[in-house]
């Protein structure tokens, strides 16, 4: 069930007009483009919403009232076959957009991993805002570019890539989506289970599980914890990563 905070009046004005501002996930998402008046017109228009892990932000086929803006935690993005198979489109962390670029219904479901906060905006009004600013408009535009980006770089990875080659791109690729959760130097964090991983890579759990116990036994990797991997040797999994090995 999503949590909507409420505050007495008076703190609530307060801390609503710093909220913005204050926002740990405000560095690594479009939010940052804009100050001033504009920041607090934003503000105006979030609702601050948290989720339970596995809690749906968005489900496929429901009308695209709003849009999300991540503050912390992660998120699946994924799709349901016509037999029941899940297939993940990408995860998702703080200072992601989800839900605005669908149509008139989602095309897709997005459920928190893990306990998640995000700024919730009616749909209707962010495409407002939009139009009237400029620098928010060019932040979406750079932002989708990179997503475009990023969606080719999949279609590499599903169609060409083994196995081994899509987990080492995985792990080394996933820091630089997770900027709000820093990490010591090689440390990954895995909040998404074997399963998702294996979801996300066109692989099966058994082929993911395999595959990190073979680089952990030849020393390329150190597997912490269920949700933390050291890489031991970045270069050399680069290399496995790009076909080189």
């Amino acid at each position: 069930m999503i949590e909507l905070r409420s505050m007495p009046t008076a703190c609530g004005e307060r801390r609503r007009d710093q909220a913005c501002s204050q926002c740990g996930a405000r560095a690594l998402s479009i939010c940052n483009s804009l100050d001033g008046a504009d920041l607090q017109r934003l503000d105006a228009l979030a609702e601050r919403a948290s989720f339970a892990a596995g809690e749906a932000l968005i489900r496929e086929g429901d009308e695209a009232r709003n849009v999300f803006n991540i503050t912390s935690g992660s998120v699946r993005v994924f799709k349901l076959l016509a037999d029941g198979r899940r297939q993940i489109t990408g995860f998702l962390f703080a200072g992601d957009f989800v839900g605005l670029a669908t149509g008139d219904t989602y095309v897709f479901s997005a459920e928190a991993i893990e306990p998640v906060t995000a700024c919730r905006f009616r749909k209707a009004e962010y495409r407002n805002m939009i139009r009237e600013c400029p620098s928010l408009e060019t932040a979406l535009l750079e932002r989708a570019t990179h997503e475009l980006a990023a969606a080719q770089n999949q279609m590499l990875l599903l169609g060409r890539k083994t196995a081994t080659e899509r987990i080492a791109s995985f792990l080394l690729d996933l820091p630089a989506h997770d900027l709000a959760r820093p990490m010591p130097a090689g440390h990954v964090h895995l909040p998404m289970s074997r399963s998702e991983i294996a979801d996300y890579l066109g692989l099966t759990i058994e082929t993911v599980s395999r595959v990190l116990s073979r680089l952990k036994t030849q020393g390329l990797l150190k597997l912490a914890s269920l949700n933390e991997v050291v890489v031991m040797q970045p270069r050399k999994l680069r290399a496995l990563a790009e076909g080189d090995i």
